[in-house]
């Protein structure tokens, strides 16, 4: 009793130097439930059909499939999920307050060649037991994913490091495109971009289409490799996506361009003689 006593004296007064309550010192974090686990998993899954469903559209399929759930729990998670519906609003994607916001340099562009314009965005990789973030960068001349790393936090140190990835195997860009969320708009990453000569433009607000090759790339992704393997740890998702990416830029041709893969293409892109523009697969600017 004594020692136990002594003890928990010695808990108390660790408490008090490091400045938190005594059930801070207790708690012991847990994961999350499987029961919100597997209703966000069947979220993503319907926003990939219905990308246009808002969170009250979103409850109303799920009640009508038994599931207990009101709008605004939907809300929150479609939030922490990053998942947005897609028609013309007032605000899609949120910078920080003193951000700046860059404007959108694709519209009437002609892309006839690699390394002209990336793209990149951020989406959810739901788990068995979790959930992780994915930031693409894309060519979007030849469709070729440059960089594709994992994070269980959206901050900019994590986009920095797939921005830094994607120059080390690549070239650099002449125009950098992104939505204006805050890891975009941030100093750091804008910093990054502007020391190498990058231009930056930014989706409007409301334009979903002006990213759309990324969103139909996490198609592709999440129903031929995530929702398939359903992994259960972190190093899992990343080692099961980095393969299904090998096989996306190197093996799967892309409707784009015929029977060639976006590897292919990017290959013979960086390749052609300075000035020499590329015939087959142009960017048709979206309206």
């Amino acid at each position: 009793m004594i020692d136990r006593a002594c003890s928990e004296i010695s808990i108390v007064q660790q408490c008090e130097l490091l400045g938190i309550a005594r059930s801070t010192f207790y708690h012991r974090p847990c994961g999350a439930r499987v029961e919100k686990l597997s209703l966000m998993h069947r979220i993503d899954e319907l926003f990939l059909d219905y990308p246009f469903y808002g969170s009250r559209q979103m409850a109303r399929q799920l009640r009508r499939e038994g599931r207990k759930v009101g709008r605004h729990r939907v809300r929150r998670l479609m939030a922490l999920m990053g998942l947005r519906a897609i028609y013309r609003k007032p605000r899609t994607s949120d910078p920080g307050a003193e951000h700046k916001v860059y404007p959108y340099l694709l519209r009437d562009l002609a892309v006839t060649k690699a390394d002209q314009v990336w793209c990149a965005d951020i989406t959810y990789i739901p788990m068995r037991k979790g959930f992780l973030y994915l930031m693409t960068i894309m060519d979007w001349y030849s469709r070729k994913v440059l960089s594709g790393p994992l994070s269980n936090t959206l901050e900019t140190h994590f986009c920095l490091s797939a921005l830094e990835e994607a120059l080390a195997c690549s070239g650099v860009p002449e125009i950098f495109n992104s939505d204006q969320g805050s890891p975009f708009t941030s100093l750091e990453f804008t910093d990054a971009l502007k020391a190498r000569g990058i231009r930056i433009s930014m989706d409007g607000r409301g334009r979903w289409r002006d990213n759309v090759f990324i969103e139909r790339f996490w198609r592709s992704l999440k129903y031929e490799c995530v929702y398939l393997h359903a992994f259960d740890t972190g190093s899992q998702a990343r080692e099961g996506i980095a393969r299904w990416i090998t096989f996306y830029n190197n093996a799967r041709p892309h409707s784009a361009h015929g029977i060639k893969t976006p590897g292919e293409v990017y290959a013979q892109s960086i390749a052609l003689p300075k000035g020499e523009e590329n015939v087959e697969g142009n960017y048709e600017p979206v309206a």
